[in-house]
């Protein structure tokens, strides 16, 4: 057996180190399973063992979370698994960029960040583009993060209202007939949305904005003949809608408004062999400016670890039927 590879950190703020290892040291010791390393910590230093590639890696790992440190960067649980898959899957991410991204919501939330190096493109062009198509697999934060910037545009009064749009598209089975208003018929299609946004301000204030007019939750096929100004307009699940009703829909946006479109495209429930307006927009709309696509893989899913495994297995599975 070959010796292991050794690598030195020297460190100067020892403070920081209590925040970097974690309590009883569950950081370096989620980092040693990951990463198949030996970590060993004294009072200036941090010593890692292990074949050269993966030393070096944790190495890179290490300096680059004691810098965030130094920039007052708080670890929260949830947030260092999010960094060590980050770092597995990419070379060398730049994680000080992605998690500085700090999108704010309310001040009891607090703020929210990008989890991957697709997540920071889809925040950066959702500020910076009129309309953000963002197509990828469940979990992966397309509406989650369409809504924080919502919300955040809201709060700091860039825009004066939200306006959330589903098509109302039984996804594989069906509903039946469903009792009360209009607006009771079509809660269950647009559950999602509320879900993101009681997240987001709470439920009785998300009520509150709702009953005022400052959020509008509506279908798609109500968006016909309106034109949308000062307003942050989120299309969901937008893989079941059609070409025509993806034209309607894009000729709503008015004067100082941003559109985000988000949809899995492998997850079409249209009935029968309509097209979706989805998939035909990424041909019609490619290289038009003022419109960025972004799109996401499994490897941005922000759910259980066990979500990735599913969509890799679908995917592998789909790749032999159709080959």
């Amino acid at each position: 057996m070959s010796e292991l590879y050794t690598q030195k950190l020297v460190f100067e703020h020892n403070h920081l180190s209590r925040k970097l290892f974690g309590v009883k040291d569950q950081h370096l010791i989620l980092i040693e399973k990951k990463f198949k390393v030996r970590v060993t910590t004294g009072k200036d230093c941090i010593l890692i063992k292990g074949e050269e590639e993966d030393a070096s890696k944790v190495y890179r790992l290490l300096q680059n979370l004691l810098d965030l440190l130094t920039k007052d960067f708080i670890f929260r649980n949830r947030d260092f698994k999010f960094i060590l898959s980050l770092w597995e899957d990419n070379d060398n991410p730049d994680i000080k960029k992605i998690f500085s991204e700090r999108i704010e919501t309310t001040s009891e939330k607090g703020y929210i960040t990008p989890r991957s190096i697709v997540q920071y493109e889809y925040v950066y062009a959702i500020d910076n583009f009129d309309v953000v198509i963002g197509i990828g697999p469940a979990g992966t934060g397309k509406t989650y993060l369409a809504m924080a910037k919502a919300v955040s545009a809201l709060q700091k009064k860039k825009l004066g209202r939200i306006v959330l749009v589903r098509p109302a598209v039984e996804a594989g089975e069906k509903l039946g007939y469903l009792p009360g208003d209009i607006l009771e018929k079509i809660n269950p299609y647009l559950r999602p949305l509320y879900d993101a946004l009681y997240d987001m301000v709470g439920m009785e204030q998300a009520r509150q904005m709702v009953e005022n007019g400052i959020v509008e939750i509506a279908p798609l096929a109500f968006m016909r003949g309106r034109t949308l100004n000062d307003s942050f307009i989120i299309l969901d699940e937008a893989q079941n809608s059609t070409p025509e009703q993806m034209k309607m829909f894009l000729t709503r946006l008015g004067f100082n408004s941003k559109v985000v479109i988000t949809g899995d495209i492998t997850q079409i429930d249209l009935p029968g062999h309509q097209k979706s307006g989805l998939v035909e927009t990424q041909h019609i709309l490619k290289g038009v400016k003022d419109i960025e696509f972004i799109h996401f893989s499994e490897r941005d899913v922000v759910r259980n670890d066990v979500v990735k495994k599913v969509i890799k297995a679908y995917e592998k599975y789909e790749e032999k039927k159709y080959c």
